[in-house]
This record gives structure tokens, sequence and C-alpha cells, in this order.
């Protein structure tokens, strides 16, 4: 596993809009890998492929405090399943030492392949809702 640069504001590259992954395979596999130990080390809980200006939908997220529930979002799409909106105060890697209150929906479905390109769904709430 390789700790990859993350591309920090204002660089023009964090606005690339990233394409779909078309096959889950040992490259795929590889830069979740890199990506996670990269945002670990960052430290943080979640990551995009285009903050490591690789501009696939690919995101890594773990949110408990031991690292046991990684999760891996490729090809990623969500919908709102609540008007209710939960604030919470966020940051960014790709913007370091700036936090910000965003409201965020507290019930939200996302529909994405996992690291080995099965298709699952997950309902989710709270954090893991905020952060998705």
């Amino acid at each position: 596993m390789a700790i990859l640069n993350i591309l920090e504001f204002p660089d023009p590259r964090l606005r690339t809009i990233a394409k779909p992954v078309a096959v889950v395979d040992d490259e795929v596999r590889q830069l979740v890998d890199d990506m996670f130990e990269t945002m670990y080390e960052a430290p943080g809980i979640g990551l995009a492929a285009t903050q490591v200006n690789v501009h696939k939908r690919i995101v890594v997220m773990a949110l408990s405090e031991d690292r046991t529930e990684p999760r891996v979002f490729i090809n990623p799409e969500f919908e709102s399943l609540t008007d209710e909106m939960d604030q919470y105060q966020e940051g960014c890697l790709s913007v370091p030492g700036f936090y910000e209150n965003v409201d965020r929906p507290q019930k939200v479905k996302i529909k994405a392949l996992d690291r080995d390109g099965k298709p699952y769904e997950l309902i989710a709430e709270g954090l893991l809702a905020v952060c998705i």
C-alpha cells in the first residue's frame, strides 16, 4: 500500500468530474487500499478518489475509532429519504484546518459497488448519512 498525495484547495483538479468505474479489478482494489491508508494517515474519516487526483467515482469511509468498519462506495448513487436535516461541523482533508456547520439529511439510501464489484444498497442515518 502507499500513501497518496491529497490535493488541497484551491487546486483546480478538485473540480474535475469523476467518471464511473467500468470494471472493479486489481487496480481499483489497490487504489481503494491506498486511499484507506492515506485517509488513516491524514487522519480523516472519508476520502474521495478525486482528492488524490484519480478522477473515478470511488469513496472510502471509516467512521469507527478502531477502524473496524471500513466502507467502500464505487459508483455511488444516493437519495435522501427524509426532509429532516441534522447539522454537523464538517471538515475536509482537501481544506485542512477549516470546519463549517453544514445541514445534511438525517436518512439516506445509497446504492454502490463494494471493493469486489458487488452491488449493494444501504440505508444510513446519523453520521454515516451525513458523510454519504
